[in-house]
């Protein structure tokens, strides 16, 4: 089992965290007309990196999405952060 730092809560057992896709990865604008293969491209292919790899993340229990950095060889997770600033 690993645990998952929340940079909301701390860490957390893994099982409270759902992954919610790449980072980074780019949303076609469905606004406009876009091909059938473009969002294809956008739904199914992904980077699927050896080593690290930015990811996005929620924690369920404070339903707060994040960025975690892992290595995707060996699980580590080399940093979190949070995907959007507190605004006040």
């Amino acid at each position: 089992m690993q645990r998952f730092p929340c940079p909301f809560c701390g860490p957390r057992d893994e099982r409270e965290f759902r992954y919610a896709g790449e980072a980074g990865k780019v949303r076609p604008d469905t606004a406009k007309d876009i091909s059938d293969s473009e969002w294809r491209e956008y739904q199914f292919a992904h980077a699927n990196p050896i080593g690290r790899a930015a990811e996005i993340w929620v924690h369920v229990p404070c339903q707060e999405y994040f960025i975690m950095s892992r290595n995707t060889s060996t699980m580590e997770v080399l940093e979190t952060k949070q995907l959007r600033k507190d605004v006040s």
